[in-house]
């Protein structure tokens, strides 16, 4: 066998209500002040001081960096570190979904290993461990909570970095269904598909192991019953919890078997024109999945299986087929556009797009290789 390694939090905190718990876990580790970074919306919403306020009933005093934007870049990051050194913290806790996170991981990683976060694109171009971080999620999807991944976009270039170190993986995770419940409709189907892309593109990956391929296939099936009615009833603590775990599923897989060129070409779309990462997956992972059918249909396959669907009798290659129709039918039931033209993407920009996509894609593990041509083809008939 393939030597592997399998990269994981050291320790998770699951359920309703586990907030409570996970805050006085936090005070074992014997830190004096955290830096806790959030977006403008949670932090308008209170929800970063009711945080700092259990922190502080604990002995941990708190400042707040609001400043994660969606698609956080070198700016936030840049920011959020002054603001770290300037109040003396010897933690981050990060509050809300991907944005925060990846935000709180380049302010963490670049407090102890000094430079600029751009110093860090690419697998474990770090020599230390970051800051220590706990991560709150308040999305079900990104499992950026509990990854070895960090997506920061260049402003100046207009690109999304892709930063893969075990140093980044936060010490300790917390999904709270609670924190959950009530986020706006297009918020949970994008986070939905985003995971259901995680869980899919680590299946097929060359790179799956029997671990990564359980925690896919459970992940889908999951999404497959649970999302619409999360996106339908935001309110539905049951579905909320079961996407929560179905994205930390779905992230314990890619974090092991890596992704392919949805997410590649997803990142060019979000550092680009600064369009939500979860509904570019969404668009992209059925013509993707078409292109990777001539080498993956077997994968597919079992892939429509758990989606819901009846695979008995037929072959590889109509699973395939009946896994795309799955995702495309799942992705109009819960809102999300069916093409990157409604999104604004430009067919003059597909060449630039997809140049920087193959870039992206060199350390990723996609099933079948793709040429810029076959990539701009994708986008185009994604459009």
């Amino acid at each position: 066998m393939t030597e592997t390694t399998f990269f994981i939090p050291s320790l998770n905190m699951m359920g309703a209500g586990c907030l409570t718990g996970a805050v006085s876990s936090v005070s074992r580790y014997g830190f004096k002040r955290a830096l806790i970074v959030t977006d403008q919306m949670l932090f308008k919403l209170g929800m970063a001081d009711k945080l700092a306020s259990q922190l502080e009933q604990q002995g941990i005093a708190a400042s707040i960096f609001p400043g994660a934007q969606p698609n956080p870049t070198v700016g936030n990051v840049e920011s959020g570190l002054a603001q770290l050194q300037a109040d003396g913290c010897d933690c981050v806790i990060s509050l809300g979904g991907g944005s925060s996170h990846d935000c709180a991981k380049g302010i963490a990683l670049t407090a102890t290993n000094g430079g600029n976060i751009r110093d860090y694109e690419g697998v474990d171009r770090s020599a230390k461990p970051q800051l220590p971080l706990i991560a709150i999620n308040t999305t079900a999807g990104t499992a950026s909570e509990m990854t070895r991944f960090c997506i920061i976009t260049d402003e100046k270039r207009l690109v999304k970095m892709a930063i893969v170190d075990r140093n980044v993986t936060p010490l300790l995770s917390v999904n709270d269904p609670e924190l959950m419940l009530g986020k706006p409709q297009m918020l949970t189907a994008a986070t939905g598909m985003d995971a259901l892309t995680h869980a899919i593109e680590a299946y097929v990956s060359v790179a799956a192991t029997p671990i990564t391929d359980a925690c896919a296939l459970k992940a889908i099936a999951i999404i497959a019953n649970n999302l619409r009615t999360a996106v339908a009833e935001g309110s539905n603590l049951a579905a909320r919890e079961a996407m929560a775990y179905a994205g930390f599923m779905a992230g314990m897989a890619f974090n092991n078997a890596s992704l392919g060129y949805v997410h590649a070409m997803a990142h060019q779309l979000g550092g680009f024109y600064d369009l939500p990462h979860g509904v570019c997956n969404a668009v992209l992972l059925p013509h993707v999945e078409a292109f990777n059918a001539e080498v993956s249909a077997a994968r597919l396959r079992d892939v429509a299986h758990a989606l819901g669907v009846d695979t008995n009798g037929m072959s590889d290659q109509q699973g395939a087929e009946a896994c795309i129709h799955a995702i495309q039918r799942l992705s109009t039931d819960i809102g999300i556009p069916t093409g990157l033209a409604q999104l604004g993407v430009k067919e003059e920009d597909i060449p630039t797009l997809a140049a920087n996509a193959l870039k992206d894609a060199c350390g990723l593990t996609n099933p079948r290789r793709a040429s810029q041509a076959d990539i701009e083809a994708i986008f185009r008939v994604a459009a």
